[in-house]
Formats: structure tokens, sequence, C-alpha cells
């Protein structure tokens, strides 16, 4: 896996992780916003998608 690659995926991850703390944040208080913490939370599966996605990529075909 190239450094450019490695350093998207780790950009990704920690924009992922940066949701999840939001998500919790938002979830913690008393009148919470459910359509917001929905949409963090549909950003975070693209996230994680895109995330596989670029692993995937990165990963030779291994022919058996």
């Amino acid at each position: 896996m190239n450094d450019t690659l490695r350093e998207e995926i780790d950009a990704l991850k920690a924009e992922h992780r940066r949701l999840d703390e939001e998500i919790v944040s938002l979830s913690s208080e008393p009148l919470y916003d459910q359509l917001e913490i929905a949409r963090l939370k549909r950003r975070k599966l693209q996230l994680k998608d895109q995330i596989q996605l670029l692993v995937d990529r990165s990963t030779p075909d291994i022919i058996a």
C-alpha cells in the first residue's frame, strides 16, 4: 500500500472517529436532535464503506 493511500485511509478513519464522538456527545444531551444524529450516522456509514473500498482496492488478489 502506498503512502498516499495510507494517509487517505487514516484521514477517513479519523473523521469516522470524530463523527462517533460527536454522535455520543449529541446523544447525551437531554433534548438531542434526532435528525442530526441520523445524518451523522449516515455519513459515518458512508465513510466506513469508503474506507473498506480503499482497503480492498489496495489488497492484491491471491489466486489459489
